[in-house]
């Protein structure tokens, strides 16, 4: 697959992530998009490296879209441990 389509499924599975896991953020939007397309990064390099199964073949392809969803909710889950509450609630 090339990079356009690594972003764009880094879009979408942020988008999943971020409704999968509702809640606020402390990124926002772009904050959530980045992280989506980050997480299909690391989703899909983790998957290669650790699952032998390497998921640049096919955009379609499941597996693809698992460890895509999958990297950005970890991404997710970590981002808003370590800066979920470094606002001030009032």
């Amino acid at each position: 697959m090339s990079v356009v389509a690594w972003v764009v499924l880094g879009l979408v599975a942020g988008a999943i992530a971020k409704v999968l896991m509702p809640g606020r953020d402390p990124g926002g939007l772009i904050g959530t998009t980045v992280i989506g397309v980050i997480g299909a990064f690391l989703g899909g390099w983790l998957s290669a490296r650790f699952f032998d199964r390497p998921v640049d073949q096919d955009f379609y392809d499941p597996a693809t879209w698992v460890s895509a969803i999958g990297g950005a909710l970890v991404l997710l889950i970590v981002y808003r441990v370590f800066f979920g509450h470094s606002r001030e609630r009032g």
